[in-house]
C-alpha cells in the first residue's frame, strides 16, 4: 500500500521578522508610550533611525539625535534597542559585551545633543528596560546599579516620574 499524501506544505516556515521592522516598530512603541504618558504628540522616530544627524548636513536647530524625536526642552537622547537576544545579565559585567557598545552608542549621540543618556532596549518575550547614567536614585524598587548606571522597567520609570522630571527647566533669557 503506497501512500500518496504531500506532506511538504504542513509545516510552513514563518517569515523571519527583518531586523529593521522590528526596530522601526519598537521605536514607533516607545514614541507612543512616551506621547501616552506625556499627553503630547511631539514623540516620533527619527528619520534614518538615528543617523540622521550624522548622515546629513544640517543647520544645528534641525539636527535629529538618538532614536527618537523629542519635544524641544526633553531632559534625554533616546537610543532604542529590540531584541539582542543573546545578551545576559551577567553582560553587563563584561565592558567589552554589546550592551555596553549600546550604552556607548547612546553616551555618543547625548553628548551631540546636549542631553541626558536614555537607552530603552527590549528583549525579545521581555519587559522594556531603561538604562539611565545617573547619580540620582529614582525611587523605584526594582533596579539594577552599576556603577554610575541604573537599569529599571521602563513602565516603572514612566509612571514614577511626574511630567516635569522629563524636561529640564526652561531658562529665560
Amino acid at each position: 500500500m503506497n501512500d500518496d499524501y504531500d506532506l511538504k506544505n504542513l509545516r510552513k516556515k514563518k517569515k523571519g521578522i527583518n531586523s529593521r521592522t522590528k526596530g522601526n516598530a519598537f521605536e514607533r512603541k516607545v514614541a507612543g508610550m512616551f506621547n501616552d504618558r506625556l499627553g503630547t504628540k511631539e514623540f516620533a522616530r527619527s528619520p534614518g533611525s538615528g543617523a540622521f544627524a550624522t548622515t546629513h548636513t544640517l543647520p544645528e536647530y534641525l539636527k535629529i539625535y538618538g532614536d527618537l524625536i523629542t519635544p524641544e526642552n526633553f531632559r534625554y537622547c533616546i537610543e532604542c534597542k529590540k531584541g539582542y537576544n543573546k545578551i545576559q545579565i551577567y553582560n553587563l559585567l563584561n565592558e567589552k559585551s554589546e550592551i555596553w557598545e549600546f550604552i556607548k552608542q547612546c553616551e555618543k549621540n547625548s553628548i551631540s545633543s546636549g542631553k541626558e543618556p536614555l537607552l530603552i532596549f527590549q528583549q525579545d518575550r521581555k519587559p522594556i528596560l531603561a538604562i539611565l547614567n545617573t547619580n540620582i536614585d529614582i525611587n523605584i524598587q526594582r533596579k539594577i546599579i552599576i556603577n554610575n548606571y541604573r537599569i529599571y522597567l521602563f513602565e516603572d520609570l514612566l509612571n514614577s516620574l511626574d511630567y516635569y522630571s522629563w524636561f529640564t527647566p526652561e531658562v529665560d533669557q
